[in-house]
């Protein structure tokens, strides 16, 4: 046995979550990195592997009508309603392999534990790990748990891969999955079968390193309004020949745009608000421009965040209304494509409440916060899901090659979920 903290682990756990981990990692190498595209091979591989690890283990395997893979203990796969633990296997181009697989490792760990020791769940517990969660590949994000849910829009359906065109619809059947149910908006999995959903991630920030601990429970999760490209259209020229006033740039359209959203970003905050903005892709053609021409377009994309619905759609609002001010001003025209919007999401208090007795049960100081990146846990916890998350302490971010997330944090932050599972689910109403 191993003491982490105040947390007692068998020598074994660790072993095996470091050798899940590597050789999941080994099977999805990219030129820095991992990469798990959503609908791949690779995804479908991993999803393979993870259920030889389960079958061979003495647990139930099978896949929904999703294509995503369910695990649980033998006694508990005909369950009718069960707690559902879990998260995704995809991620993003060159991205890091914790970032949803670290979930997934997570519910199986917790499945293993229990059949290795002959323990029972106080609930029947399953564990999903899911496909395309990432927004990288397709636009859409949370496309598992949306679809599960029933709430898959066409728009999302049609949307295209970024690098082979092909409309996520045709990458889903091409999986098989059939698609006429989730075109008609019908959910494929019950939402009233769900006693609970669980999710472990890693901190997406640096809240707690600078605490100094472990893991946390999350209670809210941010919402999103997303746009993948903003094309502002001006007018091209020399740089040395047209003055300020006959330009159309819309290279200083977009920045005065996003200076602007700046501004109104800062007050929200100021006034205790909740919103994040970033635009993290911005690029004029390569091939056409250079130094000395003024570009006729630029794209960009824009991803707002907040915690709140009015502050969302207030934002939502203020966008559009810079946007026409400054194509009058400037004289160019900004063309948008389909937006993808997330609600925020509360999650339970009665299932925050139980992890944060977990904790205390396992000898660590509970601590609760907000979750800054979106989950699937917020499409389960707006489709009337009870859901909460447990996040586990990881350096220098994620969606990069350099997440950092320790071994021992994990086996933290997957025994918190297990004591709920068990003893403190048995105590729970």
């Amino acid at each position: 046995m191993t003491r982490i903290g105040p947390v007692v682990v068998d020598d074994c756990e660790q072993t095996r979550a470091a050798d899940l981990f590597a050789t999941i990692a080994d099977m999805s190498p990219d030129k820095a990195g991992v990469s798990r595209p959503a609908f791949s091979e690779v995804e479908t591989a991993v999803l393979a592997y993870l259920e030889k690890v389960a079958g061979d283990a003495g647990l139930a395997v099978s896949y929904d009508v999703g294509q995503n893979l369910v695990m649980s203990l033998p006694e508990d796969a005909e369950a009718e309603k069960f707690v559902l633990v879990g998260s995704h296997v995809d991620s993003v181009p060159m991205g890091g392999n914790f970032d949803g697989l670290a979930g997934v490792i997570a519910g199986l760990m917790c499945l293993l534990r229990a059949h290795d020791r002959g323990e029972r769940f106080a609930r029947p517990v399953k564990v999903i790990a899911m496909r395309g969660e990432e927004s990288a590949w397709f636009g859409p994000c949370y496309i598992a748990s949306k679809t599960l849910m029933g709430v898959l829009s066409e728009e999302e359906r049609l949307s295209q891969h970024k690098q082979d065109g092909r409309s996520l619809e045709d990458h889903m059947q091409g999986v098989g999955i059939d698609m006429a149910p989730v075109r008609a908006g019908k959910p494929l999995m019950d939402a009233a079968t769900i006693l609970e959903y669980i999710e472990l991630h890693i901190e997406q920030g640096p809240l707690l390193i600078g605490k100094d601990m472990p893991a946390a429970v999350v209670n809210s999760i941010r919402g999103n309004h997303r746009h993948k490209r903003i094309r502002c259209i001006g007018e091209a020229g020399h740089s040395g020949a047209v003055p300020r006033a006959f330009r159309r740039d819309p290279v200083l359209a977009m920045a005065d745009l996003l200076s602007r959203l700046d501004e109104a970003w800062l007050s929200i905050v100021q006034k205790g608000g909740d919103l994040v903005l970033t635009a993290g892709v911005v690029h004029t053609d390569s091939e056409r421009n250079a130094m000395s021409r003024i570009p006729d377009l630029v794209d960009f994309s824009m991803d707002i965040r907040s915690q709140s619905a009015e502050t969302l759609d207030g934002m939502r609002e203020l966008l559009h209304r810079e946007v026409a001010q400054i194509e009058r001003e400037r004289r160019v025209r900004f063309e948008f494509d389909q937006a993808n919007l997330t609600a925020p999401a509360l999650m339970s208090g009665a299932v925050v409440s139980g992890l944060e007795a977990a904790m205390e049960r396992l000898g660590l100081e509970p601590m609760v916060m907000a979750s800054g990146g979106g989950h699937d846990a917020a499409v389960f916890a707006n489709a009337g899901v009870p859901a909460a998350m447990v996040f586990v302490r990881n350096a220098n971010g994620s969606h990069n090659p350099d997440e950092a997330m320790e071994i021992d944090d994990f086996l933290v932050g997957m025994s918190i979920i297990y004591d709920h599972l068990t003893e403190g689910a048995a105590h729970a109403d």
